[in-house]
């Protein structure tokens, strides 16, 4: 890649730093559309219209002569026809029970884990989140992983679906219990991943706290192996209007604090009011935070 320069377009100017962080994006976030890619960019330099929507447009064609000047590798434009990835399952979320499965989760191990890779494991994934999953099925914008978990006995039923993503930009509870400049945050930010949906679909005691351990090995090496970076901490976000996080908490994930009532990606104060959840954290490494910062583990 070409040395770093300030870029300026539409009648933005994008300093070296900012020119860095797309580069970023663009190499972390394998795998993902240019249109994604382009939302992605938009949403962490809060590049807007006056009507506060994102400039997704004009983003995707900077991101273009980018890869003209040799400064980005970006993916393949995908044929027309394909579905938008941001594509929300408008089902509304069923209050019946998708399995009738019950007992003690020894009683079902072991657990079989499947990393969601092909459509049949997506279209499923989201057939399941839209209509069992209190927020719905969305894509996320980012890097993200997706997996489905089976049991096997008494026969091979879906239990549970689980998806990781891009970290919240900001949160003050996590950045300070890390301690990591301003300038370090935006180098190991991407090694933070966010557990962004989790669904149980059978009432088996602690099957939660099952898939959560099981789902966290894979994810140690399926998300290096897909992104090139090693996670080294993984958050979430829980509705405590809502839930307990009791599942966590019995995983030994740790209580942070609490958000301040904006949207993961709000830099600018604008979505003040949304629903405080609770934070917490698991670390993947030893001595995270300290990694985190900067230092040698």
């Amino acid at each position: 890649m070409k040395p770093v320069k300030q870029q300026t377009f539409c009648g933005r100017t994008f300093t070296g730093e900012e020119i860095s962080l797309i580069q970023e994006i663009v190499d972390t976030c394998d795998g993902i559309s240019r249109t994604e890619l382009a939302h992605t960019v938009c949403e962490l330099l809060e590049w807007k219209r006056p009507s506060d929507r994102l400039k997704a447009r004009e983003c995707t064609e900077f991101l273009e002569s980018l890869e003209s000047k040799g400064i980005l590798d970006l993916p393949e434009k995908q044929k027309k026809g394909q579905n938008n990835s941001q594509k929300i399952v408008p089902e509304i979320p069923s209050l019946q029970p998708f399995s009738t499965l019950s007992g003690s989760v020894e009683e079902f191990t072991p657990l079989e884990v499947q990393r969601v890779q092909n459509r049949d494991q997506r279209d499923l994934f989201k057939e399941l989140m839209g209509r069992y999953h209190y927020l719905g099925y969305a894509m996320p914008f980012g890097a993200r992983l997706q997996y489905l978990v089976y049991v096997n006995r008494p026969r091979r039923e879906v239990v549970g679906c689980i998806q990781f993503s891009s970290p919240a930009w900001r949160m003050r509870a996590r950045d300070e219990w890390i301690g990591w400049t301003e300038a370090r945050r935006k180098v190991a930010l991407q090694q933070v991943v966010n557990n962004s949906r989790f669904l149980v679909l059978a009432r088996i005691q602690n099957l939660a706290s099952m898939i959560l351990s099981c789902t966290l090995r894979e994810l140690k090496v399926d998300w290096e192996r897909q992104y090139g970076l090693q996670p080294m901490l993984v958050e979430t976000l829980v509705d405590q209007e809502r839930f307990h996080g009791g599942c966590y908490r019995a995983s030994n994930w740790t209580e942070l604090g609490k958000t301040s009532g904006r949207g993961r990606m709000d830099r600018a104060n604008k979505c003040h009011g949304a629903h405080v959840k609770t934070i917490l954290v698991y670390p993947l490494v030893k001595n995270a935070a300290h990694q985190l910062r900067g230092g040698k583990g």
